[in-house]
């Protein structure tokens, strides 16, 4: 795994739309949106907004793109002076975005039965409307990539369309990928029409790169300091030329997805998770996405029974903890800081969840054959090599973090940890699908501090992901609450 975090890219202006909306008006949307139970279904929704002005109707959907829109745009303290006076109107303190079974809409390819039959199996098992599926043509055969045009005019249109109806928008806040949708998706490509700025920065790369050589390896304090400035110069540049050329453009399909709403934005590397710790109110584009893939059908709905049948009781086992990596990174801040997350977590599972711990301190990883009862599993660092210790019970939560364990997640036989997990039962697992950098993996305790709150495990991952356009995949189901009953 790459040490550190690579320098943040910088996102291009957007273009976005103007509406004529004041403050007033969108409070005034809010405090009008109305919802009323429909006899028949026994499902909420809105069918009364008020202009503040005019008292004619609103259409729903359209208000909440404007007050999506309208917030989103605002400068930081009147954008919390708005998610104030929303919180404020709410009625019975509720949020926008309350998780339940009609706010999921499933992905799945229509063209693969497998992939409609775990959709379907998932709306009877979780009471999810029939009519959420987004039925997909991507094609007979099980790909693990997209290519990005294929995304861009197969996948992601016939998603932003679904949740940009009336019926969904300000409603949906979870799509549900399923096994048969490809969970990679392929670099732009070269931008065109920049060859005479690529030649520019290349230029400039090379005098920086002359500069850094001559002054070789002289430790001289002034020295070191103009060595810094031209290493920051540098890698500059070379995010510049990367973003031309396409590299890193790459990203899971559930992470792009997330971005449905966004319109266009800047694909080189990633783009931060602005749900990331918010919630009461979240973020009106931002949609959450988990998945339920895995190698085999069979394996994909036995995700769901188990989530279902530990939901019953609690989760139940030990919890194994595997820290000390950090020491074979010479304690670099940000591995240190990850050990201390994991062991942190360990402790709150203990003393919120009364489980017993067991912590692997050293660095070495757990022995084959020595985790019974396992309930959760958080813990590095063995690249693709999976090490057979875990009896998982059904609802367990396996995290093991490193660079590439999500790059066949389809492959019984594969050394990857999810696979290799998935294969042994776990119910719970969040990996990687290209290198990610340390920093892109969902801190364990934020985590885990969020599932023992009661949230429901598309909501946790979340709360807790830094990064969306990016590599991260989280595989279970959304609905799942371990610890619900707490």
């Amino acid at each position: 795994m790459k040490n550190g975090t690579p320098r943040k890219r910088q996102p291009e202006e957007r273009k976005t739309q103007k509406f004529e909306m004041t403050a007033a008006e969108c409070f005034a949307v809010v405090k009008y949106h109305r919802a009323f139970e429909d006899e028949n279904s026994g499902r909420f929704k809105a069918v009364e907004l008020m202009n503040a002005n005019t008292n004619a109707p609103v259409d729903p959907g359209l208000s909440f793109m404007y007050l999506s829109q309208f917030i989103s745009g605002c400068n930081m303290k009147m954008r919390n002076l708005l998610i104030f006076l929303v919180l404020l109107v709410l009625p019975g303190g509720e949020t926008l975005h309350a998780l339940g079974p009609e706010r999921i809409l499933i992905v799945a390819n229509k063209d693969i039965k497998a992939s409609m039959e775990i959709a379907r199996y998932y709306c009877s098992k979780r009471n999810v409307p029939r009519e959420n599926i987004i039925a997909v043509s991507l094609g007979p055969d099980l790909q693990n990539e997209i290519s990005r045009d294929d995304y861009d005019k197969l996948l992601v249109g016939s998603v932003r369309e679904r949740l940009r109806s009336p019926e969904f928008i300000g409603e949906t806040v979870c799509l549900l990928t399923v096994y048969g949708v490809p969970f990679r998706v392929a670099g732009r490509g070269m931008l065109n029409g920049q060859g005479g700025k690529l030649r520019e920065l290349r230029k400039f790369k090379e005098q920086v790169g002359k500069s850094l050589a001559e002054l070789g390896t002289s430790e001289a304090v002034a020295t070191e300091g103009r060595k810094e400035v031209l290493r920051r110069q540098l890698a500059y540049f070379n995010s510049g030329i990367d973003s031309i050329e396409g590299k890193e453009t790459h990203a899971s399909v559930d992470s792009e997805l997330s971005m449905a709403l966004y319109g266009k934005y800047e694909l080189y590397r990633w783009q931060p998770n602005r749900l990331k710790g918010i919630e009461r109110f979240g973020d009106f584009e931002t949609v959450m996405v988990c998945r339920l893939d895995g190698p085999g059908e069979d394996i994909v709905k036995g995700l769901i029974d188990k989530a279902m049948a530990a939901e019953k009781t609690g989760l139940k086992g030990k919890v194994y903890i595997d820290t000390g990596y950090s020491a074979q990174r010479n304690n670099s801040a940000m591995f240190v800081e990850y050990d201390k997350s994991m062991g942190d977590a360990g402790g709150i599972l203990k003393s919120r969840a009364g489980m017993d711990v067991i912590v692997e301190r050293t660095t070495n990883v757990f022995e084959p054959g020595t985790c019974p009862e396992t309930a959760v599993y958080c813990g590095w660092y063995s690249l693709a090599k999976y090490v057979d210790a875990f009896e998982f019970v059904p609802g367990a939560i396996g995290y093991h973090i490193a660079s590439l364990e999500a790059v066949d997640i389809r492959d019984s036989q594969s050394g990857q940890w999810c696979p290799a997990m998935l294969a042994d039962g776990v119910t719970v697992t969040i990996g990687a699908v290209a290198e990610p950098y340390l920093s892109a993996f969902p801190d364990p305790k934020e985590f885990f501090d969020k599932l023992l709150d009661g949230k429901h495990l598309v909501e946790a991952y979340y709360l807790a992901n830094p990064y969306n356009s990016w590599q991260m995949i989280l595989i279970g189901d959304p609905l799942y609450r371990p610890f619900k009953n707490l």
